[in-house]
């Protein structure tokens, strides 16, 4: 019951896209600007209605936050009147929103689909590139209250991890996925009073004080501890590189292919070479493993996008451009000195 199919039709950057994803891991690579995070935000918010039952549309505008609220703003800009529409697969269920860039309120926004989608709930987070479990305290009351500019999926990010871990034992490849994170972290995540803390022999370390590797290395624990990350859930992480060391890419990477195994899909986007080079190299035959390029075939184009089994099978690929400007900047270079050497 995971994601089958992503149909957009003049939804921000996409004029016609019709995206099947894998069901273990899906990447997204692109130059800025060409939707990758706008495409894991729509089917984030299709997933997370599932359980939260909340109006689709309204979702919709809590985690893209267009100006005035007004989710006619999401249409592909054009200067004429347009009609758009998002279409979330399920297998045989459907999720539908239709409007206008002339929609303003809920009311005027057809949804198809949404009650049989609330029958069938399902398990889903977002990771957003800003870490927000160091500013959990005093964060969800205050954006509960007050007209505060931020996504929903900070706040969801926060009451994901909240969570209380489930009941009954945690089977063996959950346990080898948190004694693999313990390591590196050098123990445990407990909370307190909304605050987060590492916790070992040496004592408690609040979130504020570690650093933003470790902080997304306990999340993950996190999340798998309380059974958010489990058989049948989704994740959906925006460059998970971000701020992480990147002798820990490979912890990373490991984690999400054991995370795929045991059944959860995956969708993120990433701007790093190495990420994709460890991921080229630890994958197995029975992963289930996509890379999506997304580009414009022309400047004023809606996004299309590009899918292959290896990352540098993509004929469209900014990320081994740049590697590939570098490595001819590099021998050119070398080339360079080796000819002033000759004539000295």
């Amino acid at each position: 019951m995971t994601i089958t199919q992503i149909k957009l039709k003049n939804f921000t950057a996409f004029e016609d896209l019709n995206f099947i994803p894998n069901s273990g891991i899906n990447i997204f690579i692109g130059a800025n600007g060409m939707g990758k995070t706008h495409l894991m935000k729509i089917a984030y918010a299709a997933m997370d209605i599932s359980k939260t039952q909340i109006n689709f549309a309204e979702k919709l505008i809590g985690v893209f936050l267009p100006s005035r609220r007004a989710i006619g703003r999401l249409i592909r800009r054009n200067r004429v009147s347009t009609k758009g529409s998002v279409e979330i697969w399920r297998g045989e269920l459907k999720l539908r929103a239709s409007f206008s860039n002339h929609s303003k309120k809920i009311s005027s926004i057809t949804i198809i689909g949404q009650n049989e989608w609330f029958n069938h709930p399902i398990e889903s987070v977002f990771i957003p590139v800003k870490e927000m479990l160091a500013n959990a305290p005093g964060f969800r009351s205050l954006y509960t209250r007050r007209e505060i500019h931020f996504e929903e999926i900070y706040a969801d990010i926060i009451d994901r991890a909240s969570l209380p871990t489930l009941r009954g034992p945690k089977d063996k490849r959950q346990k080898k996925l948190l004694n693999s994170l313990q390591k590196y972290m050098n123990g445990k995540i407990i909370e307190k009073n909304q605050e987060f803390f590492l916790k070992n022999k040496q004592g408690e370390l609040e979130f504020t004080l570690l650093a933003e590797g470790i902080r997304k290395l306990g999340l993950l624990w996190i999340l798998i501890q309380n059974g958010v990350l489990t058989n049948g859930s989704v994740l959906f992480w925006d460059e998970p590189e971000a701020n992480l060391n990147p002798n820990l890419l490979s912890l990373i990477v490991d984690i999400l292919l054991q995370l795929q195994r045991i059944g959860v899909q995956i969708f993120l986007s990433t701007h790093n070479y190495a990420l994709l080079k460890e991921f080229e190299l630890t994958l197995k035959e029975d992963d289930k493993v996509s890379f999506h390029s997304l580009y414009r075939k022309k400047a004023n184009e809606g996004v299309v996008l590009e899918t292959a089994s290896m990352p540098f099978l993509l004929n469209n690929s900014p990320i081994a451009e740049a590697m590939s400007s570098l490595y001819d900047r590099e021998i050119q270079k070398s080339l360079g000195n080796r000819k002033c050497n000759c004539f000295s």
